[in-house]
């Protein structure tokens, strides 16, 4: 953005530099979001280790916003106290040293996070304050907990909000309004049995660990959506690229209550993915595809039940004969030039439900909006030949007639849409077509 508008003379034809134009830029839209929000706070997350290359126009940026604003900025450092098991005991050294290069950089913590296995104690609260520059009752512990929604009474039980409010000259809140998240902590504590979920993905694995972070939103999705529905939820990751390499696998499903196959994008697994959509299909096996997972199984109808063998998406095959899934219209020749930018499909859309469909009952609703995140379409020129032969179209953009929701009849739920219900799922607000999925696993 700093380059293009220095060359559309935005700069009036001044020396443009990395520093301070890019942090400026930064500011820049900062400020507009928060004023486009009304928000009251903006809360920023400067990603990584204080120190590495790849913050460091950020941390420039925080500088000049605490400069610009200094009543208005505050600093949080979120550290990470070692206890070595050889020796049992809290270690404050790296933080003292995460606290210095912070300094470097221009930054004052205002308040220090002390993340650790345990909760952080007294003597070592007072050995932080006089090393980094910060108050002991300016370190608030952030220990190991259960469940990460334990963390905001963990904070309130030390008092953060009063404590943030206070350093910015608020008075502290005039009331505590934490019943319902404890209504929450309670119904996560008590639930009654199990459901268990198998997500399907490809990028799960790095080396010898399992990378679940990958798709966090889903995982928080169906966490919210169980404990609503009163059961624990039992996630269970499982390859898409092992179900191409031995079909035989497929049997492993019969011991999942649903699956849940999350977005995507590339061949990278995706015959794996049909795989276990035909399975989950002929099986009544409850299903909920998100985005990509929508896309597959329709490319699973259009092969096994109309038949149609070359189904595809143009994404993976561009010279398919039957290309269920293309190109959002009027972006084929952007692609063609490599011209990728600005071609996704994003943002908020509204989707019309067709009455008595499984989506309409889980919204309770005629319409809704929901967010999106993709570049490839159901292809309509299909959609005639797929609902005779039973593929229930639930789910409709009115603006652009796209089709947004599919689903079967006769199975406990076969749900594919085209956005990421995901995005909008709260811990206070489950997302109706996860409580919907789950109750029917």
């Amino acid at each position: 953005s700093v380059i293009q508008r220095e060359r559309n003379l935005g700069y009036g034809g001044r020396t443009v530099q990395v520093v301070p134009d890019v942090p400026n830029e930064v500011i820049e839209r900062i400020e507009n979001a928060t004023d486009r929000a009304q928000a009251d706070f903006t809360l920023i997350e400067i990603g990584g280790t204080v120190g590495e290359y790849e913050n460091i126009l950020f941390l420039d940026a925080a500088r000049l916003m605490r400069m610009k604003y200094p009543d208005q900025v505050k600093n949080i450092l979120v550290s990470y106290m070692p206890v070595p098991g050889s020796l049992g005991e809290m270690k404050t050294k790296p933080t003292q040293q995460a606290v210095r290069t912070m300094m470097a950089a221009g930054l004052y913590p205002d308040f220090v996070i002390a993340r650790s296995t345990f909760q952080i104690d007294e003597p070592r609260k007072k050995k932080l304050a006089m090393f980094s520059n910060v108050h002991a009752e300016q370190v608030i512990g952030s220990p190991d907990v259960k469940s990460i929604y334990e963390i905001p009474l963990v904070f309130e039980q030390q008092a953060f909000g009063d404590k943030m409010l206070k350093s910015f000259g608020l008075p502290a809140a005039p009331e505590k309004k934490v019943v319902k998240w404890k209504k929450l902590l309670s119904s996560i504590a008590n639930t009654k049995g199990e459901v268990k979920i198998g997500v399907i993905g490809k990028y799960f694995s790095t080396g010898d660990f399992t990378l679940s972070d990958a798709y966090i939103s889903v995982i928080e999705a169906i966490k919210h959506a169980s404990w609503a529905n009163g059961r624990a939820p039992k996630l269970v990751w499982l390859n898409s690229e092992a179900y191409e390499k031995s079909s035989a696998k497929l049997k492993e499903l019969d011991q999942l209550d649903g699956v849940v196959i999350p977005g995507g994008f590339g061949s990278r697994g995706i015959e794996g993915k049909i795989k276990v959509i035909k399975y989950c299909r002929e099986n009544k096996i409850p299903y909920l595809g998100l985005c990509y997972g929508m896309q597959c199984a329709v490319i699973e109808y259009a092969r096994n039940v109309l038949k149609l063998k070359d189904a595809h998406t143009t994404e993976i095959n561009p010279n398919t004969t039957h290309p269920v899934i293309h190109l959002l219209p009027g972006q084929e020749e952007k692609l063609k030039e490599g011209s990728y930018g600005g071609t996704l499909r994003l943002g908020s859309y509204p989707c019309k439900l067709a009455p008595n469909s499984m989506a309409r009952k889980a919204y309770g609703t005629a319409l809704v909006d929901e967010r999106h995140r993709h570049r490839y379409e159901f292809n309509n020129e299909y959609r005639e030949t797929l609902e005779k032969a039973g593929l229930v179209i639930s789910g409709v953009n009115p603006e652009q007639n796209l089709v947004e929701i599919v689903e079967l009849k006769n199975h406990p739920f076969f749900v594919g849409v085209q956005f990421h219900p995901e995005f909008q799922s709260r811990p206070l607000h489950p997302h109706p077509l996860f409580k919907a999925f789950v109750k029917a696993a």
